[in-house]
């Protein structure tokens, strides 16, 4: 059913513009009308700043779970990962479901309309696979659907636990044991609407190198977007030089896997060839720096790798918080604290790392923008909270990425339909509650 939106002050070209109607057929925009300086008769009223719906370009949904356990004491990113791996161990398509469903709740209260989820827990524990090969990826997929947000399902071939080494217990879940293996499995998945199925290496050190190509080939056939963790710790760098005598991303680009529709996420510990080989091949960087500084990882070459090409997307990782706003002003932050200096990108620049590269980065290069024929998904900021009152609207951009969070979200619609009103998610009642119990399920006694 056709419907107007009227926003207060709209994000249109990069700048900030008052009083625009939306008009939204079949999920879509169907026109934009500008100098409308009151709501038309019936429109829905956006007070506030409304702006292309965010991207998280990369998450772990279960990961979730680990919020304030894994701040408790201290460690690196290796300690981390034994706790995930207990979590991880502790699932079934059941409990991922409903844990699933209420991240991404969270992440649509956030403002997030599209999710790019690397998903590797595919097996029951042992690693034998569940009667549906693909149970825990389809529990996420009708995770996102009922929480209303559109998926791009990452799945991850993940094969060895480092270089020449057999899976170890937890990583059975993840292994198909052959490249081959996951692509067959991988190849039972179907897109709809708001799902979308890509690729991912999970790493060089989880992948053997003589079978990177298969994977690669899987996603350049579909012409799906293929994600790689690369390089986020120094001793993956060190293991794959002994092992290849090589770095990483160029193991990666001599088996075919950098190419404009893959994103390497992290990209934290990388050398000037490096950087050169990622953005010669157009290859896309997703940043996560709530994650990198929760795990002590480091802060990566944002702007040396946007300057060699690489496009810049954004992503909530472990999910330490969910909060896109915070991603993109933790980018430039995190920058100037490694250079002392101020202004390494406007708050255009890291609104397009939010909305439309994120989408580009998960294969819906159509979305993040508003203009006609795009999916109307839009985030609604409101301008008059304790962190957002203040600045005149001309700087909304500015106040959105420097000052809000996500509980300054009002409003967020994915293709023309409400998925959180005035602050309310439409579809999941209590998701604080959801994600207690959920949680609750897969750390509590056993």
């Amino acid at each position: 059913m056709p419907v107007t939106y009227w926003a207060e002050h709209l994000w249109l070209e990069d700048r900030v513009v008052p009083g625009v109607a939306l008009d939204v057929a079949d999920g879509r925009v169907a026109a934009v009308r500008r100098d409308v300086p009151a709501p038309p008769p019936g429109a829905e009223v956006l007070r506030g700043f409304t702006l292309p719906g965010t991207a998280n370009a990369h998450s772990h949904a279960f990961h979730r779970a680990l919020r304030g356990h894994v701040q408790a004491g201290s460690g690196d990113f290796w300690t981390w990962r034994d706790q995930m791996y207990r979590v991880a161990d502790r699932l079934t398509p059941d409990t991922y479901h409903a844990l699933a469903r209420a991240v991404y709740a969270e992440m649509a209260l956030a403002g997030i309309t599209c999710v790019g989820e690397f998903h590797y827990l595919h097996h029951a524990p042992g690693g034998r696979p569940y009667d549906d090969p693909n149970a825990m990826g389809q529990a996420l997929v009708a995770a996102a659907a009922e929480a209303g947000v559109r998926i791009t399902l990452l799945d991850t071939c993940y094969l060895s636990a480092g270089f020449g080494q057999p899976p170890t217990r937890p990583q059975l879940r993840f292994s198909d044991g052959t490249a081959e293996a996951w692509a067959e499995r991988a190849d039972a998945l179907t897109q709809d609407a708001t799902t979308r199925v890509g690729a991912a290496v999970h790493s060089v050190r989880a992948v053997p190198a003589d079978q990177l190509e298969t994977v690669a080939r899987w996603a350049e056939e579909r012409r799906a977007p293929l994600h790689v963790h690369l390089s986020e710790q120094p001793a993956e760098n060190a293991a794959c030089r002994d092992a290849h005598g090589r770095t990483p991303t160029r193991l990666l680009a001599d088996h075919g896997v950098l190419g404009p529709r893959t994103v390497a996420v992290h990209a934290t510990h990388l050398t000037g060839e490096d950087v050169a080989a990622l953005g010669g091949a157009a290859t896309g960087v997703c940043m996560c720096p709530t994650t990198e500084r929760d795990l002590a990882d480091g802060i990566g070459p944002a702007v040396a790798l946007q300057d060699a090409g690489s496009p810049l997307s954004l992503g909530s990782d472990s999910h330490a918080v969910i909060d896109l706003f915070e991603e993109a002003r933790a980018m430039e932050l995190d920058e100037r604290l490694r250079t002392r200096r101020r202004g390494h990108w406007s708050a255009a620049r890291l609104l397009h790392a939010a909305t439309a590269a994120g989408h580009a980065a998960l294969g819906w290069p159509e979305a993040g923008r508003i203009a006609v024929g795009a999916p109307a998904d839009l985030t609604t900021v409101a301008l008059d909270t304790v962190r957002t009152a203040g600045p005149p609207p001309s700087l909304a951009a500015e106040t959105a990425v420097h000052a809000a969070s996500a509980a300054d979200v009002r409003h967020t619609v994915v293709a023309g339909r409400y998925v959180v009103r005035d602050g309310v998610h439409t579809a999941v009642p209590d998701p604080a509650a959801a994600l207690a119990s959920a949680i609750a399920a897969v750390t509590g006694p056993a």
